[in-house]
Parts: structure tokens; C-alpha cells; sequence
């Protein structure tokens, strides 16, 4: 009969990838709600599970050694396939996950919030915001709301609102009833290639970039804040400044809402369905984007 072979020690595998990520055994037992002698003492069993050292120790320094690095990518292999197994196994565990951007978050998500949460009291969100102009899709998420120069034509995406561009600005900066107007204002951006103002005044007749004094930014959120403390006027989606617009916080100074094709979609992830509360998560989702 073979011999019965023993596997190393999950918990020295977290203590291994803990020490590692922190470089400390202190910062590791705290990350792990453990002592400091006994972190070090699940990372020497597990030296003495291989045979070998794993971490080489100095008064001054901690670092792994070859042997160590090896143990550690299988650790951080086996930890991270153990996670999404418990997520699809046990998804009624954890709050159902969305990806999207801060300036979205605090201008359309959270607003809305309080809704989900009084109709559907037991089913968590976990909200992840980037700042980051496209919002990549990640792994540990179960959707993602992003920006696309077109509607969907993918079942699992959700068409949310479309793109309407508009200029906003503070109540008291002055009143601009022509495009001439415009031109002793300051332009604040949304993102550093000024993309929108470009396509907003190219659409209006209101002359180049060139002709006005800029302030880029590359949060719309930024952007906004600065339009309401009178710093200039912004370039926004009608959606996203709405909020501030009905406060009385921002006005739209001249022009019609440009359409530009662009939608914002929630896309759920391909192991979402799995999630319990991915059905109520999309019927409520639903019917914002009706309103």
C-alpha cells in the first residue's frame, strides 16, 4: 500500500502569505487576529512540513528564500481557488458584488440605495468603486456597471441610461444666454482629453477648444465640485448631475442635451446567477433604468 501522503498546513499556508504581503510577523498575526508567536509557529511547521527554511531571518530584514517563493505562489493558488469555491458553493454567505466608478457611485448608485435596501432588507450589496476610465471587470465581482459608446446587444448587460451631454454650473456665475457668452468662462473636464466639451461645442456651433480657458480633471466628480464652487462650467451627463440640478446646487446655463449613442450598463459576471440574490438585484436594477 502506498504511504498516506500529508498535505501542508492551510493555516501555514495564510500565515506564510501573510508574513509575506506584510513583511512582518507582527503586521501578520494582526492581519490574521493571531499572536506573533503563534504565526511564527505555523510558519515553522510548515518549514518542517518541506524540510527546508522558507523565510530567511535577520535582526533587520525578513525575505523568502527560492525554495520559499515557490510555497508561496502555490499558497496564494490554493487560498484564491478555495475563495471562489466557497463563493459558488455558499454565495448566500456574501453580499452580491458591483464594480463601477466612484463618480457613477455617488452620483446615480448611492442616491438610489436606500430604495433597494427598504424593498429587499435581506439581500446585501458590496459596493467597489474605481476611478479609473474604463472599469475592467474583475473576478472576486459579480457585475459591473460601465460606460459603452453603444447599447448592448449581451443578454447578461443591462442598458441603464443613456449618455445626454450637458453644460453645468454654479447658479450665481453669470448669466449666458449665447454661445458668445460661453467664451469668458472657464471649460472643466471630466477626464484630461477633453473629449466631451470637444463633441459638445463641435455639436452647438460653439467653436474649438482653443477658443477658452480649460480645467481638466479626470473625475467627474472633481469636475462637478468645481462647477458648484463657481470655478468655471462643466461638462457632464445629464443623468449624473441631476441630483445636484433639482437641489438648485448646479443649473444647465445654455444649450439642449447632446445625445452621443453612449449607454451605462450593469454586465453581470458569468457565475453571478448563482448568487441568490442576483434575480432581485436586476429586477430593481430594471426598473431604475425605466425611470
Amino acid at each position: 500500500m502506498d504511504k498516506v501522503r500529508h498535505v501542508p498546513s492551510l493555516q501555514g499556508l495564510q500565515a506564510l502569505v501573510a508574513v509575506s504581503d506584510s513583511g512582518s510577523f507582527t503586521q501578520a498575526a494582526q492581519t490574521l487576529c493571531l499572536t506573533q508567536s503563534a504565526v511564527s509557529r505555523q510558519v515553522q511547521q510548515l518549514e518542517s512540513h518541506f524540510g527546508m527554511p522558507l523565510l530567511a531571518r535577520t535582526s533587520r530584514s525578513l525575505r523568502l528564500t527560492a525554495e520559499g517563493e515557490q510555497v508561496l505562489a502555490s499558497a496564494r493558488n490554493i487560498l484564491a481557488q478555495l475563495k471562489t469555491l466557497e463563493d459558488r458553493i455558499s454565495p448566500y454567505k456574501r453580499p452580491f458584488r458591483i464594480r463601477l466608478h466612484v463618480s457613477l457611485a455617488v452620483r446615480w448608485l448611492l442616491p438610489r440605495l436606500s430604495d433597494f435596501y427598504r424593498l429587499h432588507p435581506d439581500t446585501s450589496l458590496a459596493i467597489e468603486t474605481v476611478a479609473t476610465e474604463v472599469v475592467e471587470p474583475a473576478s472576486d465581482s459579480d457585475a459591473y456597471i460601465q460606460y459603452l459608446p453603444q447599447p448592448p446587444n449581451d443578454s447578461a448587460c443591462l442598458t441603464l441610461f443613456e449618455e445626454q451631454l450637458v453644460p453645468v454650473c454654479a447658479p450665481g456665475l453669470g448669466a449666458m444666454a449665447t454661445m458668445e457668452d460661453l467664451l469668458r468662462q472657464t471649460l472643466l473636464h471630466r477626464s484630461v482629453d477633453k473629449h466631451d466639451w470637444r463633441v459638445w461645442l463641435a455639436a452647438h456651433s460653439a467653436g474649438t477648444l482653443d477658443d477658452y480657458r480649460h480645467l481638466p480633471f479626470n473625475l467627474d466628480e472633481l469636475a462637478l465640485d468645481a462647477a458648484a464652487r463657481g470655478l468655471g462650467v462643466a461638462m457632464t451627463d445629464l443623468t449624473l448631475a441631476s441630483e445636484s440640478i433639482d437641489r438648485g446646487i448646479l443649473v444647465v446655463p445654455l444649450g439642449q442635451p447632446l445625445a452621443t449613442g453612449g449607454v451605462y450598463a450593469l454586465c453581470l459576471q458569468p457565475m453571478a446567477a448563482s448568487h441568490p440574490g442576483c434575480a432581485v438585484v436586476m429586477e430593481w436594477f430594471g426598473r431604475q433604468a425605466q425611470h
